[in-house]
């Protein structure tokens, strides 16, 4: 979706926030107050309601689906962009007549940010994050919530204790980390305020928001420190000149990556409102830098001249935990909605669940799968129990159930521990299809880290951290991982015309290579297949990972040029002993 088919903008460039007016305190009898200023509190007063009615009218919305949300999103930015400048318009006779709180101010101001954040979430466009951030900036640079504590009402604290929350969620986002933990001390201080004066059974649940963010936000295995020990951030989004160009003349497909299904259902793993560390840095890996981040956003507004002239990113459906039911809904509306010429990836980060036992046919439904969410199933009003082993395979998205969709271009990647069951793929209807599999077991030194996210993933997401982290690397200083940054770039071009000058490999690659998001994914999956080969640890078959179809190996992830610029990056960072430094070795 663009920004120009949507009413949306319109409004956008309405949201501002100007400076606090005085107050003016007049106490007088209803009477005594002139028509003008009681037709103003009138006014205030029906806003606010259609305000509010709108946005929780935003919950009946279906989460799926491109279009039926678009018209009730522009309402409803019609209606906050009307208060907001209304009240600032007015905020003197509010102040005395209605007697207008700092912190109802910043209830708007919090619920503009939330509108901005889900409007990024329906349309995968970073520069609503950046919307969001300011908004949410605005409340906390102002105080508008700091009264909140002197007033006698534990509900007003929740509202304040979950704009916190709602902040951290856009900053992590936005990879604002040193503004992450100074958010997460001043949450930590609230809710111990809260907790010590009322007496509320929710502290355990406020507690655990706390752990969780602060697991989130230590779940990077390596971090890059300055000279003078500080950490770096680093941002994994796509940026430009990040992505290997194709050679001239190379002919690839022209499919676009339009729609993505991002599913976690990983048991223990990291994670913060409804997003697992997987989850997360997939969503991260599927999307462009967001523009404008280094300067100071403009508070509720986005010029359209500010956008550049490429800021599409494939659309996303986030789902934590989804039953089968909630995850075929959402393949079936996406799979209905993809336009011509566009593919539609499916990102399965879940655990496994193993097959009972072998019939003498193995069809798509016989290999097990990975595992849905039971919680949530319910027959005749109760939660259906598991009862035996059987029942497990009521539960697990198979094979056989991605059959029907790959009527249409189809990207599967599958961090699993049954991810084998997925290479039993069979290519129905001529379609390009290409399935990338995690290992199915991992050393046990590198199984330990499991629960700071997957390796997998974590090669998917940043290369040269999955190589670090592999290694035992707790840190790495700038300079060097600038150098191997650049390295790397070398060797992705390399891969890159590995795939493409290779006459065995199968056109499905080729196909999806025309497209940045899936060429960067394709490359860094043989870019981790070839580092794990080498790596003294990884023993197993089991523990590589493997493709549907199958990638040509002396091609791509046994190249011996690929394998020498392992070795090179190896010997860079000081881990060579770690490799074997003779191919033959290996095999």
């Amino acid at each position: 979706m663009t920004h120009t088919d949507t009413p949306f903008p319109k409004a956008r460039k309405k949201l501002t926030i100007s400076p606090i007016h005085g107050k003016i305190n007049v106490s007088l009898t209803e009477d005594d107050i002139p028509l003008g200023e009681r037709k103003t509190v009138t006014d205030f007063c029906y806003l606010l309601d259609k305000s509010k009615q709108l946005f929780n009218g935003l919950r009946d919305l279906p989460q799926y689906g491109h279009k039926q949300w678009q018209s009730y999103f522009g309402r409803t930015f019609d209606v906050y962009t009307k208060l907001w400048k209304f009240q600032q318009q007015h905020r003197q006779v509010l102040d005395s007549r209605y007697g207008l709180k700092r912190w109802q101010i910043g209830e708007v101001a919090s619920k503009i940010g939330q509108l901005y954040y889900h409007y990024y979430l329906r349309t995968s466009e970073t520069s609503y994050l950046n919307e969001a951030f300011s908004f949410y900036s605005a409340i906390r640079q102002r105080s508008y919530y700091y009264q909140v504590n002197k007033e006698d009402r534990p509900e007003l604290v929740v509202k304040k204790l979950r704009y916190y929350a709602r902040y951290i969620v856009v900053c992590l986002l936005l990879n604002k980390m040193d503004l992450v933990k100074v958010l997460v001390k001043e949450l930590s201080e609230e809710i111990e305020d809260y907790t010590q004066r009322f007496n509320t059974e929710d502290q355990l649940e406020w507690n655990l928001v706390l752990q969780e963010v602060a697991a989130f936000v230590e779940a990077d295995p390596v971090v890059v420190l300055n000279d003078n020990t500080s950490v770096v951030v680093t941002s994994n989004r796509l940026q430009e000149g990040n992505v290997p160009p194709l050679e001239q003349g190379m002919v690839v497909g022209q499919l676009v990556l339009a729609d993505a299904l991002i599913i976690g259902n990983c048991n223990n793993q990291v994670k913060f409102s409804e997003l697992t560390i997987d989850m997360f840095r997939m969503l991260q890996a599927l999307e462009r830098e967001p523009v404008n981040l280094t300067q100071t956003p403009k508070q509720g507004t986005l010029e359209p001249n500010e956008k550049p002239a490429k800021r599409e990113n494939p659309h996303k459906y986030l789902l934590y935990k989804p039953t089968f039911s909630q995850l075929f809904t959402f393949l079936s509306a996406s799979f209905k909605e993809l336009p011509a010429n566009s593919v539609l990836l499916v990102y399965l980060s879940a655990t496994g669940v193993f097959p009972t036992g072998h019939s003498d046919y193995e069809g798509p439904y016989d290999f097990g799968g990975v595992l849905t969410n039971t919680n949530r199933d319910v027959v005749n009003g109760e939660t259906v129990q598991k009862r035996n082993q059987a029942q497990n395979e009521m539960h697990c998205l198979h094979p056989g159930d991605l059959f029907p969709f790959t009527r249409k271009p189809l990207f599967v990647i599958v961090d699993s521990s049954n991810s084998t069951a997925y290479k039993h793929f069979t290519n129905l209807f001529g379609q390009p299809l290409v399935c990338l599999l995690s290992p199915a077991v991992y050393p046990k030194s590198v199984q330990d880290q499991s629960q700071r996210g997957s390796l997998f993933t974590l090669f998917l997401y940043s290369p040269l951290l999955a190589f670090s982290s592999v290694c035992g690397l707790n840190s790495v200083q700038r300079g060097l991982w600038e150098r191997a940054q650049e390295f790397l770039r070398k060797v992705y071009r390399d891969i890159g015309q590995m795939i493409t000058r290779s006459r065995t490999i199968d056109q499905a690659f080729l196909q999806f290579f025309g497209d940045e998001f899936l060429r960067l994914l394709l490359i860094r999956f043989v870019f981790c297949s070839a580092a794990l080969r080498l790596h003294k640890l990884f023993r197993e078959s089991q523990s590589f990972p493997e493709s549907y179809p199958e990638l040509p190996k002396q091609d791509t992830v046994e190249s011996s040029l690929l394998q020498k610029h392992i070795l090179e990056l190896a010997t860079m960072l000081d881990v060579q002993s770690l490799f074997w430094d003779d191919p033959l070795e290996v095999y």
